[in-house]
């Protein structure tokens, strides 16, 4: 137990806490016995302190990449002209970022949305932080940003941000016709 102690031997203060702490991280779960140091008397009183170990390390901490599924690619800004303005098919952009939970959310109906309509509408993903100027340039201020490209133009209303459901995304930004092929809302 910490314990603060006096120079009077009349007082004695005991802490409720136990001396040892586990802290789990999402690959290893740490356990230490604590380890006390004591500081220098304040007003007469002298304190210990409990130092707990640092868990994480620069080579610990888990490390993400975007990842695509089968029918989405990621492209980068030098592929952006050929892949999504010139294509002859709609596009789907997907601007997301490593660090995006909502991106990863969404990455298994982006991918589904890819599957089901692959030849109809391509899907691909930007990284936020790969491609600054993109971002700069088509305003994407939250993540996941969701934009569907026609003959080269960004489709007006087609933007969303943050997580969207599939069923969600089946009524907005895309809307199928009768004879299954992309018409724009």
């Amino acid at each position: 137990m910490d314990t603060l102690l006096s120079s009077s031997s009349s007082m004695v203060v005991r802490s409720p806490l136990p001396p040892v702490r586990t802290i789990a991280s999402p690959s290893k779960v740490y356990s230490a016995a604590a380890r006390f140091s004591s500081t220098p008397s304040v007003n007469g009183f002298r304190r210990n302190h409990l130092q707990l170990p640092r868990p994480f390390t620069s080579s610990s901490v888990p490390k993400f990449s975007v990842r695509c599924g089968a029918g989405v690619r990621e492209i980068k800004e030098s592929d952006f002209q050929s892949t999504v303005l010139e294509s002859n098919r709609p596009v789907l952009v997907e601007f997301v970022a490593t660090w995006c939970g909502p991106c990863r959310l969404i990455s298994p109906a982006m991918e589904s949305i890819a599957q089901e309509y692959g030849d109809k509408l391509e899907v691909v993903k930007i990284d936020h932080d790969a491609n600054p100027q993109l971002i700069e340039e088509y305003k994407v201020y939250g993540l996941p940003t969701l934009i569907l490209f026609k003959d080269g133009q960004e489709v007006a209303e087609s933007r969303r941000e943050g997580a969207i459901t599939k069923a969600k995304l089946k009524e907005r930004p895309l809307k199928y016709d009768d004879i299954n092929a992309v018409e724009v809302l």
